[in-house]
């Protein structure tokens, strides 16, 4: 995603390039994409770089979050008619220059379309070859069991990290009885669990932190006592902030999957070795008390965009 949009300014298409690259050769094989990303730059990117290595990697996508030109600006917005589902794949594979999307996500639940319509549409892809599985994202354990009532799903994609525990509250465990992948987006919580925590005075304009109760200079503040003790625990470990956040999540059962993103090799090397890292189980105990649904100070969306997911939420 943060090659094209969110967090920070994206890097020219040259560093983009030779980090996609230097994923494949430290041999990644998960690379997430979607239409949101850049408006379709993302896919674009990837279908550029990566299409002529397809067959080395698992390509995941998205839709149900598209642009749409509105007054000479490009507006967010949620559609998940079958229609603009099926219209919206067909753009995507054009744009990721492949034949069938491995694993096709609807990215946010539209909630004026019953989530069996929307599944439905994407079950009819699986039938044709355009996907070749199912995934959802931001959605509740009860949604999730409406939509394997229709096909199954492969995955369910939310934020998860030591910051953000909520899919703990019922997801974790539905995807396990289904058989699906928990894959866990912004495992390093957006920043604030790496060894260089966001200085949020200093965020660029368009950074989408900006607009999080989280990195509010007032809440930030509050929440670094903890990043020091993170920074601890991780020394006793021998490895990196990031390295035992990425740890944690791996550790909380063998369906979940992380999926780290950054602009930089060494950022990119120092994610792929936490692969290899083992934590104890008073170790993770520490990390868990620590870091106990709702420690941090502010919420991790505003209300518009809280109003727009279906995931669960501590009280």
């Amino acid at each position: 995603m943060n090659l094209s949009h969110a967090y920070g300014v994206p890097p020219q298409a040259a560093a983009a390039e030779a980090l996609l690259l230097g994923a494949l050769d430290r041999g990644v094989t998960h690379f997430d994409t979607a239409t949101l990303y850049g408006f379709g730059a993302n896919e674009e990117l990837v279908g550029r770089v990566l299409g002529p290595h397809r067959r080395k990697f698992l390509l995941a996508s998205k839709c149900g979050i598209h642009g749409v030109e509105h007054g000479g600006t490009v507006r967010r917005v949620i559609d998940g008619r079958p229609e603009t589902l099926r219209h919206n794949c067909e753009l995507s594979l054009r744009r990721l220059r492949t034949e069938v999307i491995d694993l096709y996500y609807l990215h946010r639940w539209d909630r004026s379309v019953p989530i069996e319509e929307s599944v439905g549409a994407l079950a009819e892809l699986v039938r044709e070859g355009k996907i070749r599985a199912i995934g959802l994202s931001e959605v509740s354990a009860a949604t999730l069991r409406r939509a394997q009532a229709v096909h199954a799903i492969a995955a369910v994609q939310s934020e998860y990290s030591l910051c953000t525990r909520n899919p703990e509250i019922a997801v974790l465990d539905a995807c396990r009885e289904l058989g699906a992948a928990f894959v866990a987006f912004s495992p390093v919580g957006r920043g604030f669990l790496t060894g260089a925590p966001p200085d949020v005075a200093a965020l660029a304009p368009k950074d989408l932190r900006r607009s999080m109760p989280r990195f509010e200079p007032a809440n930030h503040a509050a929440n670094l006592p903890l990043h020091h003790a993170l920074e601890g625990l991780a020394a006793e470990a021998g490895c990196t902030p990031a390295q035992i956040a990425l740890g944690w999540v791996l550790a909380r059962g063998d369906h979940v999957c992380a999926i780290p993103g950054t602009t930089s090799l060494a950022h990119l090397d120092e994610n792929v070795a936490a692969g290899a890292l083992i934590l104890g189980d008073a170790l993770l105990s520490r990390l868990d008390a620590l870091f106990a649904p709702n420690a941090l100070h502010g919420p991790r969306y505003n209300a518009a965009t809280q109003a727009e997911i279906d995931t669960e939420d501590h009280a």
